[in-house]
Protein backbone atom coordinates (compact mmCIF):
# COMPACT_ATOMS: atom_id res chain seq x y z
CA UNK A 1 0.00 0.00 0.00
CA UNK A 2 2.83 2.10 1.38
CA UNK A 3 4.93 1.45 -2.38
CA UNK A 4 1.97 2.12 -4.16
CA UNK A 5 1.34 5.69 -2.72
CA UNK A 6 4.67 6.89 -2.58
CA UNK A 7 4.96 5.74 -7.11
CA UNK A 8 2.36 7.61 -7.46
CA UNK A 9 3.43 10.74 -4.96
CA UNK A 10 6.37 10.56 -7.75
CA UNK A 11 4.12 10.57 -10.47
CA UNK A 12 2.73 13.70 -9.29
CA UNK A 13 6.16 15.23 -8.59
CA UNK A 14 5.87 15.25 -4.78
CA UNK A 15 8.73 13.12 -3.02
CA UNK A 16 7.98 10.52 -1.07
CA UNK A 17 7.76 11.47 2.82
CA UNK A 18 10.93 10.48 4.20
CA UNK A 19 12.91 12.13 1.53
CA UNK A 20 10.85 15.24 2.11
CA UNK A 21 11.71 14.96 5.93
CA UNK A 22 15.79 14.57 4.80
CA UNK A 23 15.46 18.08 3.20
CA UNK A 24 13.54 19.26 5.89
CA UNK A 25 16.71 18.53 8.42
CA UNK A 26 19.21 19.29 5.38
CA UNK A 27 17.84 23.07 4.59
CA UNK A 28 18.28 23.75 8.60
CA UNK A 29 21.26 21.81 9.85
CA UNK A 30 23.75 20.59 6.94
CA UNK A 31 23.82 17.21 7.51
CA UNK A 32 24.10 15.88 4.20
CA UNK A 33 27.21 18.36 3.37
CA UNK A 34 28.50 16.93 6.93
CA UNK A 35 27.76 13.38 6.06
CA UNK A 36 29.65 13.82 2.39
CA UNK A 37 32.37 15.50 4.08
CA UNK A 38 33.05 12.83 6.61
CA UNK A 39 31.99 9.55 6.39
CA UNK A 40 34.37 8.89 3.95
CA UNK A 41 36.87 10.10 5.77
CA UNK A 42 39.64 7.57 6.25
CA UNK A 43 41.49 5.75 8.91
CA UNK A 44 44.72 3.63 9.59
CA UNK A 45 44.05 0.38 10.49
CA UNK A 46 46.08 -1.03 13.23
CA UNK A 47 45.57 -2.63 16.79
CA UNK A 48 46.75 -0.16 18.76
CA UNK A 49 44.45 2.77 18.04
CA UNK A 50 41.45 0.39 19.01
CA UNK A 51 42.90 1.00 22.70
CA UNK A 52 41.13 4.51 22.02
CA UNK A 53 37.59 2.81 21.27
CA UNK A 54 38.10 0.88 24.63
CA UNK A 55 38.02 4.08 26.40
CA UNK A 56 34.98 5.47 24.41
CA UNK A 57 32.94 2.50 24.63
CA UNK A 58 33.74 1.65 28.55
CA UNK A 59 32.65 5.08 28.87
CA UNK A 60 29.36 4.63 26.96
CA UNK A 61 28.79 1.75 29.56
CA UNK A 62 29.40 3.64 32.48
CA UNK A 63 26.99 6.31 31.51
CA UNK A 64 24.24 3.57 30.38
CA UNK A 65 24.80 1.88 33.63
CA UNK A 66 25.15 4.71 35.81
CA UNK A 67 21.70 6.26 34.54
CA UNK A 68 20.27 3.00 35.68
CA UNK A 69 21.64 2.48 39.14
CA UNK A 70 20.83 6.34 39.58
CA UNK A 71 17.16 5.79 39.57
CA UNK A 72 17.73 3.63 43.01
CA UNK A 73 20.09 5.22 44.75
CA UNK A 74 19.45 7.21 47.80
CA UNK A 75 22.28 10.27 48.58
CA UNK A 76 21.79 10.14 51.72
CA UNK A 77 23.43 9.55 55.33
CA UNK A 78 20.44 9.70 57.23
CA UNK A 79 20.46 6.74 59.73
CA UNK A 80 17.93 3.93 59.49
CA UNK A 81 17.95 0.20 60.61
CA UNK A 82 17.88 -2.33 57.57
CA UNK A 83 14.91 -5.39 57.34
CA UNK A 84 15.98 -6.01 54.00
CA UNK A 85 16.52 -9.72 52.61
CA UNK A 86 20.41 -10.33 53.31
CA UNK A 87 19.63 -11.56 56.82
CA UNK A 88 23.38 -11.17 57.77
CA UNK A 89 22.71 -7.19 57.91
CA UNK A 90 18.89 -7.32 59.44
CA UNK A 91 18.68 -5.04 62.77
CA UNK A 92 21.93 -3.04 61.92
CA UNK A 93 22.08 0.56 61.67
CA UNK A 94 23.63 2.11 58.33
CA UNK A 95 22.80 5.06 56.32
CA UNK A 96 20.01 5.16 53.87
CA UNK A 97 22.94 4.93 51.29
CA UNK A 98 24.80 1.95 52.39
CA UNK A 99 20.85 0.46 52.25
CA UNK A 100 19.75 1.96 48.98
CA UNK A 101 23.36 -0.19 47.58
CA UNK A 102 22.12 -3.14 49.45
CA UNK A 103 18.51 -3.09 47.84
CA UNK A 104 20.09 -2.54 44.07
CA UNK A 105 22.36 -5.62 45.23
CA UNK A 106 19.70 -7.85 46.35
CA UNK A 107 16.37 -6.61 45.55
CA UNK A 108 16.41 -4.45 42.17
CA UNK A 109 15.81 -6.87 38.96
CA UNK A 110 19.35 -7.26 37.62
CA UNK A 111 20.96 -4.53 40.00
CA UNK A 112 23.79 -6.63 41.31
CA UNK A 113 25.34 -6.94 37.88
CA UNK A 114 24.72 -3.51 36.86
CA UNK A 115 26.63 -2.33 39.61
CA UNK A 116 29.01 -4.88 38.67
CA UNK A 117 29.09 -3.49 34.99
CA UNK A 118 29.36 -0.05 36.56
CA UNK A 119 32.52 -0.59 37.82
CA UNK A 120 34.10 -2.73 36.28
CA UNK A 121 33.56 -0.67 33.10
CA UNK A 122 35.14 2.38 35.71
CA UNK A 123 38.02 -0.23 36.43
CA UNK A 124 38.12 -0.74 32.00
CA UNK A 125 37.92 2.74 31.30
CA UNK A 126 40.90 3.75 33.61
CA UNK A 127 43.60 1.08 32.38
CA UNK A 128 42.28 2.00 29.01
CA UNK A 129 42.92 5.53 29.38
CA UNK A 130 46.38 4.48 30.68
CA UNK A 131 47.43 2.45 27.92
CA UNK A 132 46.11 4.76 25.19
CA UNK A 133 48.22 7.32 26.70
CA UNK A 134 51.36 5.53 26.70
CA UNK A 135 50.83 4.17 23.04
CA UNK A 136 50.71 7.93 22.22
CA UNK A 137 53.46 9.07 24.42
CA UNK A 138 55.87 6.19 23.09
CA UNK A 139 55.08 6.88 19.72
CA UNK A 140 55.15 10.89 19.82
CA UNK A 141 51.94 11.34 18.53
CA UNK A 142 51.48 14.17 21.20
CA UNK A 143 53.68 16.47 18.83
CA UNK A 144 52.03 19.06 16.55
CA UNK A 145 48.89 19.63 16.03
CA UNK A 146 47.58 17.45 19.09
CA UNK A 147 49.59 19.19 22.18
CA UNK A 148 45.86 20.05 23.01
CA UNK A 149 44.22 16.59 22.52
CA UNK A 150 46.73 15.83 24.16
CA UNK A 151 45.95 17.98 27.52
CA UNK A 152 41.94 16.77 27.05
CA UNK A 153 42.95 12.80 26.93
CA UNK A 154 45.55 13.67 29.81
CA UNK A 155 42.59 15.45 31.47
CA UNK A 156 39.87 12.57 30.89
CA UNK A 157 42.24 10.38 32.76
CA UNK A 158 42.77 13.05 35.61
CA UNK A 159 38.68 13.78 35.88
CA UNK A 160 38.30 9.77 35.55
CA UNK A 161 40.59 9.15 38.68
CA UNK A 162 38.29 11.61 40.67
CA UNK A 163 34.87 10.21 39.11
CA UNK A 164 36.28 6.74 40.12
CA UNK A 165 37.23 7.83 43.52
CA UNK A 166 34.01 10.12 44.59
CA UNK A 167 31.54 7.00 42.91
CA UNK A 168 33.08 4.10 45.24
CA UNK A 169 32.95 6.73 47.83
CA UNK A 170 28.73 7.21 47.48
CA UNK A 171 28.04 3.32 49.24
CA UNK A 172 28.91 4.73 52.83
CA UNK A 173 30.80 1.36 53.45
CA UNK A 174 33.36 0.89 55.63
CA UNK A 175 36.17 0.54 52.88
CA UNK A 176 35.12 4.03 51.21
CA UNK A 177 34.75 5.18 54.66
CA UNK A 178 38.02 4.50 55.20
CA UNK A 179 39.28 5.80 52.08
CA UNK A 180 37.26 9.46 53.08
CA UNK A 181 38.94 9.20 56.41
CA UNK A 182 42.11 9.19 54.38
CA UNK A 183 41.49 12.03 52.46
CA UNK A 184 40.35 14.06 55.23
CA UNK A 185 44.14 13.84 56.90
CA UNK A 186 44.81 15.07 53.60
CA UNK A 187 43.06 18.41 53.64
CA UNK A 188 43.96 18.47 57.43
CA UNK A 189 47.72 18.46 56.43
CA UNK A 190 47.26 21.43 54.40
CA UNK A 191 48.85 24.57 56.53
CA UNK A 192 46.54 26.91 57.38
CA UNK A 193 43.49 26.17 55.48
CA UNK A 194 43.63 22.47 56.00
CA UNK A 195 40.60 22.62 58.28
CA UNK A 196 38.63 24.96 56.72
CA UNK A 197 38.54 22.94 53.40
CA UNK A 198 37.78 19.65 55.71
CA UNK A 199 34.93 21.42 57.37
CA UNK A 200 33.54 22.73 54.46
CA UNK A 201 33.50 19.52 52.16
CA UNK A 202 31.97 17.65 55.12
CA UNK A 203 29.84 19.86 56.83
CA UNK A 204 31.20 20.20 59.60
CA UNK A 205 33.32 17.10 61.90
CA UNK A 206 34.26 13.75 59.67
CA UNK A 207 32.34 11.72 59.10
CA UNK A 208 29.62 14.89 59.22
CA UNK A 209 26.13 14.28 57.70
CA UNK A 210 25.98 16.12 54.39
CA UNK A 211 28.97 14.88 52.19
CA UNK A 212 27.08 11.65 50.43
CA UNK A 213 24.79 14.23 49.12
CA UNK A 214 27.59 16.40 48.14
CA UNK A 215 29.46 13.71 46.51
CA UNK A 216 26.41 12.23 44.52
CA UNK A 217 25.85 15.33 41.80
CA UNK A 218 29.98 15.91 41.49
CA UNK A 219 29.64 12.02 40.58
CA UNK A 220 26.53 12.02 38.27
CA UNK A 221 26.30 15.50 37.25
CA UNK A 222 29.23 17.40 37.28
CA UNK A 223 32.50 15.38 36.14
CA UNK A 224 30.85 13.22 34.07
CA UNK A 225 30.07 16.81 32.16
CA UNK A 226 33.08 17.93 32.35
CA UNK A 227 34.19 14.64 30.40
CA UNK A 228 31.77 14.42 28.11
CA UNK A 229 33.05 17.64 27.13
CA UNK A 230 36.51 16.93 27.01
CA UNK A 231 35.57 13.47 25.11
CA UNK A 232 33.83 15.30 22.38
CA UNK A 233 36.26 18.11 21.74
CA UNK A 234 39.00 15.05 21.76
CA UNK A 235 36.91 13.54 18.56
CA UNK A 236 36.67 16.72 16.78
CA UNK A 237 39.71 17.73 17.16
CA UNK A 238 40.91 13.62 16.20
CA UNK A 239 38.54 14.25 12.73
CA UNK A 240 39.96 17.79 12.45
CA UNK A 241 43.85 16.69 12.30
CA UNK A 242 43.21 13.47 10.70
CA UNK A 243 44.73 10.40 12.52
CA UNK A 244 48.02 9.50 12.55
CA UNK A 245 50.15 6.37 11.49
CA UNK A 246 52.70 4.08 11.69
CA UNK A 247 55.69 4.72 8.85
CA UNK A 248 55.27 2.50 5.90
CA UNK A 249 54.55 2.10 2.21
CA UNK A 250 53.23 4.96 0.63
CA UNK A 251 52.39 6.73 3.72
CA UNK A 252 53.43 10.55 4.48
CA UNK A 253 52.77 13.48 6.02
CA UNK A 254 50.37 14.40 3.81
CA UNK A 255 48.21 11.37 3.57
CA UNK A 256 46.40 9.22 5.67
CA UNK A 257 46.51 5.14 4.38
CA UNK A 258 43.31 3.32 5.80
CA UNK A 259 39.68 2.17 5.65
CA UNK A 260 36.99 4.57 4.95
CA UNK A 261 34.72 5.50 8.00
CA UNK A 262 31.71 4.56 6.29
CA UNK A 263 30.76 1.42 5.92
CA UNK A 264 34.11 -0.38 6.62
CA UNK A 265 35.04 1.18 10.04
CA UNK A 266 31.63 1.94 11.41
CA UNK A 267 31.09 -1.29 10.67
CA UNK A 268 34.28 -2.78 12.80
CA UNK A 269 33.87 -0.22 15.64
CA UNK A 270 29.78 -1.40 15.91
CA UNK A 271 31.06 -4.81 16.59
CA UNK A 272 34.01 -3.91 18.85
CA UNK A 273 32.28 -1.50 20.87
CA UNK A 274 29.63 -5.31 21.32
CA UNK A 275 32.70 -7.31 21.95
CA UNK A 276 33.88 -4.71 24.50
CA UNK A 277 30.48 -4.49 26.28
CA UNK A 278 30.55 -8.31 26.30
CA UNK A 279 33.85 -9.00 27.95
CA UNK A 280 32.93 -6.02 30.61
CA UNK A 281 29.75 -8.68 31.33
CA UNK A 282 31.40 -11.54 31.53
CA UNK A 283 34.10 -9.97 34.34
CA UNK A 284 30.88 -8.68 36.14
CA UNK A 285 28.91 -11.99 36.32
CA UNK A 286 32.75 -14.13 37.43
CA UNK A 287 34.40 -11.74 39.55
CA UNK A 288 32.79 -10.11 42.59
CA UNK A 289 34.24 -6.39 42.96
CA UNK A 290 33.50 -3.80 45.73
CA UNK A 291 30.94 -6.66 47.68
CA UNK A 292 29.78 -4.15 50.59
CA UNK A 293 27.59 -6.67 52.19
CA UNK A 294 30.74 -8.26 53.45
CA UNK A 295 32.31 -5.11 54.38
CA UNK A 296 29.26 -3.80 56.49
CA UNK A 297 28.27 0.22 56.94
CA UNK A 298 30.72 3.21 57.80
CA UNK A 299 32.02 3.49 61.16
CA UNK A 300 34.20 6.07 62.11
CA UNK A 301 36.04 3.90 64.97
CA UNK A 302 36.13 0.81 62.91
CA UNK A 303 38.94 0.29 59.49
CA UNK A 304 38.40 -2.46 57.08
CA UNK A 305 41.55 -5.44 56.98
CA UNK A 306 43.63 -4.86 53.85
CA UNK A 307 41.78 -1.49 53.07
CA UNK A 308 43.24 -0.79 49.13
CA UNK A 309 41.78 1.85 46.69
CA UNK A 310 41.28 0.95 42.95
CA UNK A 311 44.26 0.74 41.62
CA UNK A 312 44.59 3.84 39.78
CA UNK A 313 44.69 5.83 43.08
CA UNK A 314 47.40 3.49 44.62
CA UNK A 315 50.03 5.68 43.06
CA UNK A 316 49.06 8.37 46.44
CA UNK A 317 48.12 5.58 48.78
CA UNK A 318 51.32 4.66 48.53
CA UNK A 319 53.08 7.88 48.91
CA UNK A 320 51.72 8.25 51.68
CA UNK A 321 52.28 4.74 53.55
CA UNK A 322 55.94 4.95 52.88
CA UNK A 323 56.77 8.55 53.87
CA UNK A 324 58.40 8.69 57.08
CA UNK A 325 55.87 10.27 59.50
CA UNK A 326 57.88 13.94 59.87
CA UNK A 327 56.23 16.81 61.44
CA UNK A 328 57.07 19.98 62.84
CA UNK A 329 55.61 21.66 65.56
CA UNK A 330 56.13 26.29 65.40
CA UNK A 331 53.71 28.68 67.23
CA UNK A 332 51.69 26.10 68.65
CA UNK A 333 50.91 24.48 65.12
CA UNK A 334 51.58 21.70 63.63
CA UNK A 335 52.49 20.91 59.97
CA UNK A 336 52.46 16.88 58.73
CA UNK A 337 55.10 16.56 56.46
CA UNK A 338 54.46 12.92 56.34
CA UNK A 339 51.33 13.29 54.50
CA UNK A 340 51.91 16.71 53.04
CA UNK A 341 55.21 16.43 51.07
CA UNK A 342 53.02 13.54 49.53
CA UNK A 343 50.27 14.80 48.48
CA UNK A 344 52.26 17.45 46.89
CA UNK A 345 54.58 15.11 45.19
CA UNK A 346 51.35 13.57 43.33
CA UNK A 347 50.50 16.30 41.23
CA UNK A 348 53.48 16.67 40.25
CA UNK A 349 54.38 13.20 39.10
CA UNK A 350 51.04 13.00 37.80
CA UNK A 351 51.53 16.38 35.78
CA UNK A 352 54.90 15.99 34.80
CA UNK A 353 53.63 13.56 31.76
CA UNK A 354 51.10 15.69 31.00
CA UNK A 355 53.24 18.49 30.37
CA UNK A 356 55.78 16.72 28.81
CA UNK A 357 54.71 17.53 24.94
CA UNK A 358 55.62 20.97 25.42
CA UNK A 359 58.77 20.20 27.41
CA UNK A 360 59.92 17.89 24.27
CA UNK A 361 58.68 20.71 22.21
CA UNK A 362 61.02 23.53 23.51
CA UNK A 363 63.99 21.18 24.28
CA UNK A 364 64.22 20.13 20.50
CA UNK A 365 63.09 22.98 18.66
CA UNK A 366 60.66 21.18 16.76
CA UNK A 367 57.67 23.10 15.16
CA UNK A 368 56.79 20.86 12.76
CA UNK A 369 53.29 19.62 12.34
CA UNK A 370 53.85 15.34 12.77
CA UNK A 371 51.60 12.80 11.47
CA UNK A 372 53.95 9.60 11.05
CA UNK A 373 54.59 8.04 14.66
CA UNK A 374 57.94 7.11 15.96
CA UNK A 375 58.75 3.80 16.47
CA UNK A 376 59.87 4.05 20.32
CA UNK A 377 63.36 2.71 19.69
CA UNK A 378 64.25 5.96 17.38
CA UNK A 379 63.81 7.81 20.18
CA UNK A 380 65.75 6.40 23.29
CA UNK A 381 65.37 9.57 25.85
CA UNK A 382 61.24 9.58 25.32
CA UNK A 383 60.93 5.95 25.66
CA UNK A 384 63.18 5.90 28.91
CA UNK A 385 61.28 8.82 30.10
CA UNK A 386 58.20 7.04 29.63
CA UNK A 387 59.50 3.58 31.34
CA UNK A 388 60.92 5.46 34.38
CA UNK A 389 57.61 7.48 35.23
CA UNK A 390 55.71 4.37 34.93
CA UNK A 391 58.33 2.24 37.30
CA UNK A 392 57.38 4.71 39.65
CA UNK A 393 54.26 4.47 39.02
CA UNK A 394 54.16 0.73 39.92
CA UNK A 395 56.46 1.02 42.69
CA UNK A 396 54.54 3.48 44.69
CA UNK A 397 51.20 0.85 44.06
CA UNK A 398 53.12 -1.69 45.53
CA UNK A 399 53.84 0.85 48.77
CA UNK A 400 50.22 1.48 48.30
CA UNK A 401 49.63 -2.50 48.92
CA UNK A 402 52.25 -3.05 51.59
CA UNK A 403 50.01 -5.24 54.18
CA UNK A 404 49.07 -7.31 51.56
CA UNK A 405 52.37 -7.70 50.01
CA UNK A 406 53.67 -8.70 53.74
CA UNK A 407 50.34 -10.81 54.72
CA UNK A 408 50.11 -13.32 51.37
CA UNK A 409 54.19 -13.61 51.13
CA UNK A 410 54.97 -13.88 54.56
CA UNK A 411 57.12 -10.75 54.80
CA UNK A 412 58.48 -8.03 57.28
CA UNK A 413 55.65 -4.38 56.63
CA UNK A 414 59.07 -2.58 56.91
CA UNK A 415 61.13 -3.91 54.55
CA UNK A 416 58.81 -3.48 52.17
CA UNK A 417 58.40 0.39 53.06
CA UNK A 418 62.00 0.57 53.03
CA UNK A 419 62.18 -1.31 49.50
CA UNK A 420 59.75 0.74 48.19
CA UNK A 421 61.11 3.97 49.77
CA UNK A 422 65.08 3.07 47.91
CA UNK A 423 62.69 1.97 45.07
CA UNK A 424 61.26 4.34 44.53
CA UNK A 425 64.20 6.98 43.61
CA UNK A 426 66.72 4.12 42.43
CA UNK A 427 63.90 2.73 40.19
CA UNK A 428 63.14 4.80 38.03
CA UNK A 429 66.57 5.68 37.50
CA UNK A 430 68.03 2.09 36.57
CA UNK A 431 64.79 1.83 34.57
CA UNK A 432 65.67 4.79 32.40
CA UNK A 433 69.03 3.66 32.05
CA UNK A 434 68.09 -0.23 31.00
CA UNK A 435 66.03 1.17 28.48
CA UNK A 436 67.57 3.64 26.53
CA UNK A 437 70.63 1.13 26.32
CA UNK A 438 67.66 -1.10 24.82
CA UNK A 439 66.60 1.47 22.53
CA UNK A 440 69.85 2.17 20.99
CA UNK A 441 70.94 -1.85 20.51
CA UNK A 442 67.83 -2.34 18.34
CA UNK A 443 68.78 0.97 16.38
CA UNK A 444 72.01 -1.03 16.03
CA UNK A 445 70.47 -4.48 14.89
CA UNK A 446 68.18 -2.48 12.74
CA UNK A 447 71.35 -0.91 11.01
CA UNK A 448 72.59 -4.64 10.65
CA UNK A 449 69.53 -5.30 8.85
CA UNK A 450 69.40 -2.60 6.51
CA UNK A 451 73.16 -3.26 5.27
CA UNK A 452 73.50 -6.86 5.71
CA UNK A 453 70.17 -8.33 4.99
CA UNK A 454 67.90 -10.65 7.04
CA UNK A 455 69.70 -13.67 8.50
CA UNK A 456 68.10 -17.03 7.15
CA UNK A 457 69.18 -19.53 9.40
CA UNK A 458 70.92 -21.24 6.29
CA UNK A 459 75.05 -21.81 7.20
CA UNK A 460 77.11 -21.91 4.11
CA UNK A 461 80.81 -23.37 4.33
CA UNK A 462 82.99 -21.39 1.51
CA UNK A 463 85.59 -22.80 -0.52
CA UNK A 464 88.70 -22.08 2.26
CA UNK A 465 86.73 -23.74 4.95
CA UNK A 466 84.87 -20.52 6.74
CA UNK A 467 81.12 -21.17 7.80
CA UNK A 468 78.99 -18.11 7.26
CA UNK A 469 75.46 -17.31 7.84
CA UNK A 470 73.73 -16.31 4.36
CA UNK A 471 72.10 -13.04 5.07
CA UNK A 472 68.38 -12.62 2.48
CA UNK A 473 68.41 -8.87 1.67
CA UNK A 474 65.56 -6.96 2.75
CA UNK A 475 62.22 -5.74 0.94
CA UNK A 476 61.98 -1.98 -0.25
CA UNK A 477 59.28 -1.44 2.58
CA UNK A 478 61.12 -2.53 5.06
CA UNK A 479 64.12 -1.22 4.58
CA UNK A 480 61.70 2.58 4.21
CA UNK A 481 60.63 1.68 7.98
CA UNK A 482 63.97 1.03 8.85
CA UNK A 483 65.30 3.79 7.57
CA UNK A 484 62.31 6.66 7.13
CA UNK A 485 62.94 8.20 10.58
CA UNK A 486 65.34 11.87 11.27
CA UNK A 487 67.85 12.33 12.63
CA UNK A 488 67.98 16.23 13.97
CA UNK A 489 71.58 17.91 15.48
CA UNK A 490 70.74 19.08 18.52
CA UNK A 491 70.60 23.04 19.48
CA UNK A 492 73.74 24.46 19.69
CA UNK A 493 74.28 28.06 21.42
CA UNK A 494 76.77 29.51 18.72
CA UNK A 495 79.95 30.66 19.71
CA UNK A 496 80.08 32.75 22.74
CA UNK A 497 81.52 35.82 20.64
CA UNK A 498 79.97 37.68 17.79
CA UNK A 499 81.83 38.88 14.51
CA UNK A 500 82.92 41.55 16.24
CA UNK A 501 84.40 40.01 19.45
CA UNK A 502 82.06 41.06 21.79
CA UNK A 503 80.60 38.79 24.36
CA UNK A 504 77.52 37.70 23.46
CA UNK A 505 74.18 37.62 26.62
CA UNK A 506 73.49 33.87 26.57
CA UNK A 507 70.76 33.65 29.06
CA UNK A 508 70.54 30.56 31.24
CA UNK A 509 67.45 28.92 29.39
CA UNK A 510 69.54 28.67 26.61
CA UNK A 511 72.17 26.93 27.85
CA UNK A 512 69.52 24.48 30.07
CA UNK A 513 68.20 23.83 26.34
CA UNK A 514 71.30 23.21 24.82
CA UNK A 515 72.21 20.02 27.30
CA UNK A 516 69.21 18.54 27.34
CA UNK A 517 68.47 18.74 23.39
CA UNK A 518 72.33 17.00 23.81
CA UNK A 519 70.67 14.38 25.44
CA UNK A 520 68.26 13.65 22.58
CA UNK A 521 70.04 13.60 19.51
CA UNK A 522 73.77 14.41 20.42
CA UNK A 523 76.45 11.71 21.45
CA UNK A 524 75.47 8.09 22.62
CA UNK A 525 71.82 9.17 22.31
CA UNK A 526 71.17 8.02 18.64
CA UNK A 527 72.83 5.52 16.08
CA UNK A 528 73.04 7.01 13.00
CA UNK A 529 71.53 5.40 10.27
CA UNK A 530 73.03 3.75 7.26
CA UNK A 531 73.44 5.82 4.42
CA UNK A 532 73.34 5.33 1.39
CA UNK A 533 77.02 4.90 -0.25
CA UNK A 534 77.09 2.40 2.72
CA UNK A 535 74.31 0.05 1.67
CA UNK A 536 75.63 0.24 -1.49
CA UNK A 537 79.14 -0.95 -0.75
CA UNK A 538 77.60 -3.95 1.38
CA UNK A 539 74.99 -4.75 -1.17
CA UNK A 540 77.64 -4.71 -4.10
CA UNK A 541 79.23 -7.67 -2.87
CA UNK A 542 81.90 -6.12 -0.90
CA UNK A 543 81.75 -8.20 2.21
CA UNK A 544 77.70 -9.52 1.72
CA UNK A 545 77.20 -13.04 2.01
Amino acid sequence: MSTTSDSAAQRRGKAPAGERVADWADGRLGIYSLAKANMRKIFPDHWSFMLGEVCLYSFIVIILTGVYLTLFFHPSMSEVVYEGPYVPMQGVRMSEAFQSTLDISFEVRGGLLIRQIHHWAALVFLAGMFTHMMRVFFTGAFRKPREINWLFGFLLFFLGMLTGFTGYSLPDDLLSGTGLRFIEGVFLSIPVVGTYISMFVFGGEFPGTDLIARLYPVHVLLLPGIMLGLLVAHLILVFYHKHTQYPGAGKTEKNVVGMPLLPVYMAKAGGFFFLVFGVIAVLSAVATINPIWTIGPYRPDQVSTGAQPDWYMGFAEGLVRVMPGWEITAWGHTLVLGVFIPIVLFPLVLFAIGLYPFIESWITGDKREHHILDRPRNAPTRTAFGVAWITAYFVMLVGGGNDLWATHFHLSINSITWFVRIAFFVGPVLAFIATKRICLGLQRRDKDKVLHGRETGIIKRLPHGEFIEVHEPLAQEQLHILTQHEQPEPYEIGPEVDENGVKRKIKRSQKLRSKLSKGYYGGDNVIPKPTREEYHEITSGHGHH
